[in-house]
């Protein structure tokens, strides 16, 4: 099943009152899309949280992601700033998926670390509480996020 015959068809179902949960296939599309993808990129200023994004995407065998320098100090005005910096990278960039991390929402509700495609769906995402509460480092709470986005949609390490 093609990616976007997919999301069709689960829009139908839905529209329907027949759709009843994800299926296999559906998982496995979107790990599809996110292993060929073949332009990803991370907006973000700091090259920390960025190489540690491309070190988790190689150990799942994934395609390594480029930095997009861009300011995305605005994100952080809006309600959910993680998916709003990823909108200003999809905005900014001829991409298949982007990954961006910032704050889920309000100050103080944590981060959310989401993986978007091209048309700015979600695909997976991962979440960690907020740094005084987990108080782990910027790396590994980074690494954590993107582990869970990527073992939520069932892809494995492969070293």
């Amino acid at each position: 099943m093609a990616f976007e015959k997919m999301i069709k068809n689960a829009f139908e179902e839905s529209e329907n009152n027949c759709r009843f949960g994800d299926s296999i296939e559906e998982i496995r599309e979107i790990q599809d899309y996110i292993r060929n993808a073949e332009r990803i990129y991370v907006p973000n200023k700091n090259g920390i949280k960025f190489e540690v994004l491309n070190k988790v995407l190689a150990e799942y065998g994934l395609p390594q992601a480029e930095i997009l320098q861009v300011n995305t100090n605005t994100a952080d005005t809006s309600r959910i700033p993680a998916l709003s910096k990823a909108y200003i990278a999809l905005d900014q960039c001829e991409c298949d998926l982007v990954i961006a991390r910032g704050r889920l929402g309000i100050p103080g509700s944590g981060s959310l670390l989401v993986f978007i495609d091209n048309k700015g769906r979600i695909l997976t995402a991962g979440m960690s509480p907020s740094h005084v509460i987990h108080q782990k480092s910027v790396e590994e709470a980074v690494r954590e996020e993107a582990v869970e986005a990527l073992e939520k949609i069932g892809l494995e390490k492969v070293i």
